[in-house]
């Protein structure tokens, strides 16, 4: 029966982000089938926390779509998510939440479910946040050096409460629905979530893959022809890590630390 209510609500959402123009056909199915499982492996709790996260982006997104402060040229995808985006953001919370129906009682993979959430929410609220920074970011490896907004790495004062806000939404609601959770279960999965964030931009700045426009000579996400028309070559970074890779690998690092700072703090 979870999984039954689990598969009509995730249809139910889906349909309308569809019509929202918020997720493609590809990515509608793929949030189908983690919703499905969130819900039927981790229950509603599980669900309402990755709403918490879907809704929230996608209303960020369309909100700030008006004010055209979004550079278009820099993301390899913008618009509706697809396929690859959402499993990137979601996959290790769908494990979770299966580790969460296996092990009935235990915090752990409740901290990893809703740490995962917090990194991914930070992330992209730094994201749609920050590029209303009225300074220019700053590469998180060289914080002296300034890049054009939207570039992979890139880190802004705005950004950064941003992202905090967004895992402090995501570890308040945490403690709130997680059962029986610890006195400090919001602050782990907040710190986690932001240092998860931080970690996605780190990846950004040194070893993801990025691209050169031939003709405006900007970096980009976007492969292989660029928004203007001409083609991209790979500039730097790791020819297999694209953008997915590192939201699943902040997600994934929002679920460990989570774990690893309650540990250290003797909560665990």
């Amino acid at each position: 029966m979870h999984f039954g209510i689990g598969f009509l609500l995730a249809l139910a959402v889906s349909s309308a982000a569809v019509a929202a123009r918020s997720l493609s056909r590809g990515g509608a199915t793929a949030a189908i089938l983690l919703g499905t499982a969130v819900y039927g492996f981790g229950g509603w709790r599980a669900a309402v926390l990755l709403l918490a996260f879907f809704i929230s982006s996608s209303l960020l997104e369309k909100g700030l779509q008006p004010l055209g402060r979004r550079p278009a040229g820099a993301y390899a995808k913008s618009g509706q998510r697809d396929a690859g985006q959402v499993l990137g953001n979601g996959l290790t919370a769908g494990v979770f939440a299966i580790l969460i129906h296996y092990n009935p009682g235990a915090l752990w993979p409740w901290l990893g479910f809703a740490g995962s959430v917090a990194a991914v929410t930070a992330d992209t609220w730094a994201t749609e946040l920050g590029v209303l920074s009225s300074s220019p970011p700053r590469l998180i490896t060289r914080l002296q050096q300034r890049v054009r907004p939207g570039t992979s790495g890139g880190v802004s004062p705005a950004g950064t409460v941003a992202a905090l806000l967004g895992s402090t939404v995501i570890g308040i609601s945490a403690a709130i629905l997680v059962p029986n959770p610890g006195a400090s279960t919001s602050l782990w999965i907040s710190g986690a979530g932001l240092l998860g964030a931080l970690l996605d931009s780190f990846l950004g700045a040194t070893v993801q893959c990025l691209y050169l426009c031939t003709l405006e000579k900007v970096e980009t996400e976007q492969h292989p022809v660029h928004r203007c028309g001409a083609l991209t070559v790979r500039s730097r970074g790791w020819s297999w890590l694209n953008n997915d890779l590192v939201n699943f690998a902040c997600a994934t690092s929002g679920a460990l630390l989570a774990n690893l700072i309650a540990l250290a703090a003797g909560t665990l």
